[in-house]
């Protein structure tokens, strides 16, 4: 490979450069630390885990991108999941009442979506809104009760394996959703109409790009994807709780901007979420296995943020200037002093649980 098409290549990949070896360091941690972490049958589990998560990501990139947020998108799920248990509590069919949620979903969509282009409200305060609305009736439907019984041909979304194999069969519906999605967005109009919204909205209006009709679109497309994914966790849990997924838009939208997705629009790739994906998975997965308390591994996944937000920053402001300035000294000093934090509680958390 010459070296301009290196430079290339490292200029257009360089976060998801980052995020691969990130992903390799952890991995050879974890793996020196527990002899449970390599084990093939621990390492699926921990996929399941984490595919709600996983398909929630996709659409929330296609947001993001255009400059725009959904904190609703986990209270939607919880509002499918929870009548599709309701009325197949009420005697209908699994797969009609799915349907009906699905048509439910679509609504929720079409409102955010509505009141976000046509009306021109932010979208944080319409989300967040509807965020407690969606989530409301979500309890008014099933209150402190829990659906329950599903048959089994419903609950294989969740706990079904691909034929003879271990690998669970939402991990396949995952793998399909994100090479679809990463098409769309890489690769057709539509995606460049996405990122063009989220460089300039105004100029992307004057260059005959169908905003508001885009906007609409990925709300929808995220409620619908919401929903799926809603029936996936009901099916994988065997029941339904109006509380089911509770807090998934925090956990998406950080692993989100983690992969290099920029919470202002216009950058960022489906490759880089998924990447942050898997390192927050495999995070995750090995402070559990060192019995790390959950507060323990969100106060690092924060701190991990917190990084990816500022070095991508100051790698920008980097490129553009030859000399330094006594501001972006001290923005240096405190994202070294963010990292140097991270890596030493990362460490020093884990010390307490292999030296007690």
């Amino acid at each position: 490979m010459s070296t301009k098409r290196l430079h290339n290549f490292w200029t257009k990949w360089r976060w998801e450069c980052l995020l691969v070896l990130l992903i390799v360091v952890v991995a050879f941690v974890n793996a020196r630390a527990s002899n449970y972490f390599l084990n093939s049958t621990n390492l699926l589990r921990m996929t399941s885990d984490f595919i709600e998560i996983g398909i929630l990501i996709l659409p929330m990139t296609f947001i993001i991108v255009t400059g725009n947020i959904d904190l609703s998108i986990a209270s939607t799920l919880a509002l499918s999941a929870s009548l599709m248990g309701y009325l197949f509590m009420s005697g209908w069919n699994i797969w009609l009442a799915a349907g009906v949620a699905l048509l439910v979903s679509i609504c929720a969509g079409l409102l955010n979506g509505v009141l976000i282009a046509r009306l021109k409200l932010p979208a944080l305060v319409v989300t967040l809104g509807t965020l407690s609305f969606y989530r409301g009736l979500a309890y008014a439907l099933l209150g402190d009760q829990a659906a329950r019984g599903y048959p089994p041909e419903f609950t294989y979304l969740g706990q079904g394996t691909i034929g003879s194999t271990r690998i669970p069969f939402a991990l396949l519906i995952f793998i399909v959703l994100a090479l679809a999605f990463g098409l769309v967005l890489h690769k057709t109009r539509f995606g460049r109409y996405l990122y063009a919204i989220g460089n300039n909205k105004d100029a992307s209006r004057y260059a005959g790009v169908p905003v508001d009709r885009i906007l609409i679109t990925i709300y929808v497309l995220s409620s619908v994807v919401a929903a799926l994914a809603g029936f996936i966790l009901a099916a994988r849990f065997g029941s339904t709780r109006p509380d089911i997924g509770l807090g998934l838009e925090l956990s998406v939208i950080t692993i989100t901007v983690l992969g290099g997705v920029s919470i202002f629009g216009g950058s960022g790739t489906l490759v880089g979420v998924v990447l942050a994906l898997i390192l927050v998975a495999i995070l995750r997965f090995g402070m559990g296995l060192m019995n790390l308390q959950g507060q323990v591994q969100d106060i690092v996944i924060g701190m991990l943020l917190i990084v990816s937000i500022l070095l991508p920053t100051l790698i920008e402001r980097f490129r553009h200037t030859w000399h330094w300035q006594p501001r972006m000294l001290w923005q240096s000093l405190a994202a070294l002093l963010v990292l140097v934090l991270f890596i030493s509680f990362f460490f020093w958390s884990r010390s307490l649980i292999l030296f007690r």
